[in-house]
């Protein structure tokens, strides 16, 4: 276990590094993580430029609250080491994370991790700049427990299924979901990236679907995923904040009950005893791991 920061992470909106009017939108957001992009949405011919947007907007936006991200280009690209050193050179403690795209190896984040560690030492900065790896290729797929450990510099692991699905040759008209397939064709590689994150102490986050004007999907989305343990999901359009932060935050009853459940329990455990009968349920410390863990950390970590 390392001493990794506890960030709020329930969506994650993206945000094109290129367009000062929708950083500023997003810095007045609820979304309470948001990453700057450098990648897919800014044109080659923008990315320079964009550096110099995201730096201003970090550094002179009211971002409280929220963790602030900015997503690089991948490293096959003439631009991810000046990403890098730009953007913390220029934002310094401004910024929380970098997010690394088509992430394959963990060679590849410890080449971050390198050239973080010494442009912080180079700036004296009081704290280390985390990373995040979107995972979004067969080949890190595959590698995604080695991965997952790699460096405590690493907080959280995305799965990006847009690229992942030409990876895998899916046929995904909309990002996010695919039409024709008996059930969910995410369910293994969602559930994969989950255990790599759950037994490496990091967060496993969902990544995008595209068709924002579908609600109800994007919740089914959002569920699901949340089932099986990932703790946000990404927002392409601000439209998609709200139904992720009431999915991945837990209800204000259930964590009522988990409280009372765990005080009752610590009651007894101060008295000799092992497993006790709550309004006729069983409790047992089996059974305060399990709301610790899926309701009362939330619940702590999001302030409710």
């Amino acid at each position: 276990m390392t001493d990794r920061p506890r960030r709020p992470r329930r969506v994650q909106l993206s945000t094109p590094g290129s367009s000062e009017k929708m950083m500023q939108k997003a810095s007045e957001s609820k979304a309470d993580h948001v990453f700057l992009d450098l990648e897919d949405a800014v044109a080659p011919s923008q990315k320079r430029d964009a550096r110099k947007k995201i730096i201003q907007a970090l550094k002179t936006l009211n971002w409280t609250g929220k963790t602030r991200c900015v997503r690089i280009n991948d490293l096959t690209t003439e631009y991810a080491y000046e990403d890098i050193i730009e953007i913390v050179e220029g934002a310094g403690d401004h910024l929380d994370t970098i997010m690394m795209t088509k992430v394959g190896t963990a060679a590849d984040v410890l080449f971050a991790d390198k050239l973080l560690h010494q442009i912080e030492k180079k700036l004296k900065m009081k704290r280390k700049i985390g990373l995040e790896a979107l995972i979004e290729e067969v080949e890190g797929m595959q590698n995604v427990d080695e991965i997952a450990r790699c460096t405590p510099r690493l907080e959280c692991l995305v799965f990006g299924m847009g690229d992942f699905s030409a990876s895998m040759g899916v046929m995904n008209k909309n990002v996010g979901a695919a039409d024709g397939y008996p059930g969910d064709v995410w369910h293994y590689a969602r559930f994969r990236l989950v255990m790599a994150c759950r037994a490496a102490g990091i967060d496993p986050v969902d990544g995008p679907f595209a068709d924002f004007k579908n609600p109800g999907a994007y919740r089914e989305e959002c569920r699901r995923s949340m089932i099986l343990g990932c703790v946000g999901k990404w927002a392409i359009h601000p439209s998609q904040i709200d139904p992720a932060l009431e999915i991945y935050s837990p209800k204000a009853e259930d964590i009522a009950r988990a409280r009372k459940l765990e005080k009752a329990y610590a009651e007894a455990e101060a008295a000799g005893l092992g497993a006790i009968n709550v309004d006729g349920i069983m409790v047992d410390v089996a059974s305060i791991r399990i709301l610790r863990n899926t309701i009362l950390n939330k619940a702590d970590l999001y302030k409710m």
